[in-house]
């Protein structure tokens, strides 16, 4: 009997899933098309053994989980994973598998980058000499406009929500621009703070409110959504800058463009926006001290590769092996999958 699988993210550049399972000794049969609608996920995938997907882009909710028959293993190429209904999947003996491990360093270079956009103004700068500001006689508009704004990153609070694989992969490189690092992460021990040689803040008002640069690296659940509110802008300092490389809804956009605007906070670097692709009208692209970066930061050719192998590594493993994978999010269902299906 072939394994049936459903690719249902297949663009350039992915690898021949068929032939790697055929490679491992797996006779498969896979299914190629990218399914970004309930409808047509169930339409591509109900009869599938195993489906390889984007858990953050693709709504695998309950509706969609209980249409799949025959499904037991969904392997979601990211770290994101907010569009999996995980109770679903738990109920119908499904393991869900992630990348978790996936662009931390990417990602941490990308927000250092734009923490330096923020504090140096890069794009401002770059602006004004593409439209001529650069002259012999200083620049009124970038002496007053520009230069005042600009800070030294040594002795400045770095405020970091969330302690996962990029915030540790950034922390040497923040630390190697003599930034003090203060975080927040309610679901940390004291002691991993000490060990991480970083500050904890006792909340997030707190790291708000001692923060030069605030920096958000956390999950996307029903508990941060919109956890830097109009509110929580208040609290910070007026010279503030705001940098956002996980997810776009963690901050309300509208309070953020306020903020911006009535110079609450004085620039914010969104890798991520709360709607995506942002919309054209945006307020916030009409504003200088707003860097947005199109959801980019978690790319490299060398992240891409590492990403599109995984799902094949561990299907192998899964369905060649009887192994669950390392990145196995539900591991707490074995028992009752062994009673469904009768072994891995």
């Amino acid at each position: 009997m072939n394994l049936r699988i459903a690719q249902l993210f297949a663009v350039d550049g992915m690898p021949d899933y068929q032939k790697l399972m055929e490679k491992n000794g797996i006779k498969a049969i896979v299914t190629k098309t990218t399914a970004l609608s309930e409808e047509a996920i169930i339409s591509s995938a109900k009869d599938a053994d195993a489906i390889i997907g984007v858990g953050s882009l693709q709504p695998y909710t309950r509706k969609v989980i209980e249409s799949l028959k025959n499904c037991r293993f969904i392997s979601s190429m990211g770290i994101g994973y907010d569009r999996i209904d995980m109770e679903a999947a738990s109920e119908k003996c499904i393991f869900v598998a992630n990348v978790p491990d996936y662009c931390w360093e990417e990602v941490s270079d990308h927000v250092m980058a734009l923490i330096l956009t923020c504090t140096r103004r890069i794009t401002q700068l770059n602006h004004e000499v593409k439209n001529g500001g650069w002259k012999k006689e200083p620049d009124p508009d970038i002496q007053k406009n520009i230069w005042p704004f600009m800070s030294r990153l040594r002795g400045q609070t770095l405020g970091i929500v969330g302690l996962g694989g990029v915030s540790r992969t950034m922390l040497p490189k923040a630390k190697g621009f003599g930034l003090k690092i203060i975080a927040h992460d309610p679901y940390l021990a004291s002691d991993a703070f000490k060990e991480l040689g970083v500050e904890e803040a006792k909340d997030l008002g707190q790291l708000l409110e001692q923060s030069d640069i605030v920096v958000l690296n956390t999950n996307l659940t029903p508990e941060t959504k919109h956890m830097i509110g109009a509110n929580e802008l208040k609290k910070m300092k007026s010279t503030a800058c705001i940098v956002n490389a996980g997810r776009g809804p963690l901050i309300d956009s509208k309070a953020l463009h306020s903020a911006l605007v009535n110079g609450e906070i004085a620039m914010a670097g969104l890798d991520v926006t709360e709607e995506e692709p942002v919309k054209m009208d945006d307020p916030l692209l009409k504003l200088d001290n707003a860097v947005v970066t199109a959801h980019s930061a978690h790319f490299s050719p060398t992240a891409w590769h590492g990403l599109i192998s995984r799902p094949g590594e561990d299907l192998v493993q899964f369905f060649k092996k009887g192994e669950i994978p390392g990145a196995v999010l539900n591991t707490q269902i074995k028992e009752d999958y062994i009673k469904k299906w009768g072994k891995i």
